[in-house]
């Protein structure tokens, strides 16, 4: 058994996050880069435009972590049987994840591209069809990119982990500064936002203990692979509607075009949310590893996380309010305006996300898919409804983004309550 197989040594440790942690920032920092090159290239309506294609890649591949969920959990879990002792059997049918995910990114390429004359021109206004072909090509190379992170999550193969996640980050801001340079307009960034694709391909190419880990089998058959990823995928897509594909929902609940007020409400959500949710979701092998490691007391593992969590969002208000409406203009420029107290309310819903998001991943961390589910769709339900209320955008932005993760933590809670914890 090579190193990149070998069983994981317990508990997830502060070297893993640290290690996942420094990748995230960098990550963090060229997702600002794009988003600052964009913004600045681009007048606020541009940006509107930009910024839904970047919510609709946002959406598609943010379901796509539905499979580095279900492939860190299995292999994790099998891995560590097979190094505890357990009782894994070593001649149980197995599954290949990477084998897996090339038919899902194919399958969901081609329904995006069959189904995009029933949707595109309600979601793109401009470059209707590089936009769909961006997305769907994209989708495809991001469903192997998210499974070969759950690989890499579930053997502590954290230094690869990170150095997946900054390839594609650099891929990105890469393109979107050759865009800005040359002056190549919406389009550049288009092809920006997916750049980050074909990561997986060069990790798979320069790192053997990458390529070992691609080669990791999962316990059970493809069917039992897929029901039990069918179920993270529904719930992370659900997610990504409210994480990455805001500006979609808000496209699809607001009377045509979003404009310039829209562009700076989608500025401001995405700037106001990134400094928690971008970690977290780079962490999500982190998150569930450690959830999977302490299923002897599950509710119990989620106090610290939720902690760290609820302070670092006190500050991130406190700072939003104070010195957010001077940092919009200073860096975006002068069109981009939103009140400090606008800013304040964004960075609480950012907060009250982030807790569904740690309470999702104890979830299916403990298997229970269908709960995990659940909670998330309740969480996307009631905010795409409550953005269809009569109020100004910017106050039903609010009231959509902070009551909908309430509601969905509860299902998730309940559900993690209901179930004795694995001994």
């Amino acid at each position: 058994m090579t190193d990149a197989t070998a069983g994981p040594s317990g508990a997830v440790t502060r070297g893993s996050v640290v290690r996942v942690g420094a990748a995230t920032a960098l990550s963090a920092l060229c997702g600002y880069a794009v988003l600052y090159l964009a913004a600045r290239d681009l007048e606020p309506a541009g940006f509107s435009v930009f910024g839904v294609f970047w919510g609709a890649f946002g959406l598609a591949s943010g379901a796509a972590f539905g499979l580095l969920q279900e492939t860190t959990r299995e292999i994790r879990s099998l891995h560590s049987a097979v190094h505890e002792g357990t009782g894994a059997d070593p001649d149980a049918e197995r599954t290949h994840p990477l084998r897996i995910a090339t038919g899902v990114g194919l399958a969901a390429a081609a329904l995006i591209a069959l189904t995009s004359p029933l949707w595109s021109a309600h979601v793109f206004v401009e470059d209707r069809l590089l936009s769909v072909a961006l997305l769907s090509v994209g989708l495809a190379g991001f469903c192997l990119h998210t499974t070969l992170l759950g690989a890499l999550a579930g053997v502590d193969r954290w230094s690869e982990y990170g150095a997946l996640m900054v390839t594609d980050a650099v891929l990105r801001v890469t393109v979107a500064a050759a865009t800005f340079a040359v002056g190549w307009g919406l389009g550049g960034y288009l092809w920006a936002t997916v750049a980050g694709s074909i990561a997986w391909l060069l990790m798979l190419l320069a790192s053997p203990t990458t390529r070992a880990a691609a080669r990791l089998r999962a316990p059970g058959t493809t069917v039992t692979f897929l029901r039990g990823a069918g179920h993270s995928i529904a719930a992370a897509g659900a997610s990504a509607v409210l994480v990455m594909g805001f500006p979609v929902l808000l496209k699809a609940t607001s009377d045509g075009d979003l404009g310039a007020a829209g562009g700076v409400v989608i500025l401001a959500v995405t700037l106001t949310r990134a400094p928690l949710l971008v970690p977290l979701t780079a962490m999500q092998g982190n998150l569930i590893a450690h959830f999977v490691d302490q299923r002897t007391h599950r509710l119990r593992a989620l106090i610290v996380p939720a902690a760290v969590v609820g302070a670092l969002g006190v500050v991130g208000v406190a700072v939003a309010g104070m010195f957010g409406p001077w940092l919009l203009q200073e860096a975006f420029g002068a069109e981009y305006v939103a009140d400090g107290a606008l800013l304040a309310w964004f960075t609480a819903a950012a907060v009250a996300i982030a807790l569904l998001t740690l309470t999702g991943a104890a979830t299916v961390a403990a298997a229970l898919h269908r709960g995990y589910a659940a909670g998330w769709l309740s969480a996307t339900v009631a905010s795409a409804l409550l953005l269809l209320l009569p109020l100004d955008l910017e106050v039903r932005t609010v009231v959509a983004l902070l009551c909908g993760p309430l509601l969905g933590m509860a299902v998730h809670l309940v559900a993690l309550a209901r179930v004795p914890a694995a001994g």
